[in-house]
């Protein structure tokens, strides 16, 4: 008498919906991660005498219209004031408590203006050793 052996079944796990379930979860996770803020610590920090001081930024505001009038900080001057203006500005360069200001200029001109009057704006600061920011309109 023959005895034959019983056939095992192989063992499957049916996947296609554990594709569904882990994108699921991950999706979940992501956004519930961008939600949550970690919370910072409060470390009061030592003090050192060697230590570079932060510069202040400050923005003086140049602005030029179509009609050639210029205006720093709201105030109007004439083309050949703005140089001494700019300097005197440029000479209080410590805050009352001692730290350092560093003065960008900030240069509004009206697109009707040749490119030769900006240049000569941008020359103005140069001569100064101070920082020439361009406005533009983005369209």
């Amino acid at each position: 008498m023959r005895i034959e052996r019983r056939k095992t079944g192989i063992a499957e796990v049916y996947t296609a919906s554990l594709n569904d379930i882990m994108f699921f979860l991950l999706l979940f996770f992501l956004i519930i991660s961008t939600m949550v803020t970690p919370m910072a610590l409060k470390v009061l920090l030592p003090h050192s005498s060697t230590a570079e001081q932060v510069a202040v930024k400050k923005n003086i505001m140049l602005v030029v219209t179509g009609d050639r009038q210029y205006y720093i900080d709201d105030q109007k001057v004439g083309f050949g004031e703005i140089e001494s203006r700019l300097s005197a500005i440029l000479k209080n360069n410590t805050t009352p408590d001692g730290k350092a200001v560093e003065y960008v200029v900030l240069l509004q001109a009206d697109k009707s203006l040749n490119v030769q009057d900006v240049i000569d704006l941008v020359d103005i600061g140069n001569k100064l050793h101070v920082k020439t920011l361009l406005f533009v309109d983005k369209t």
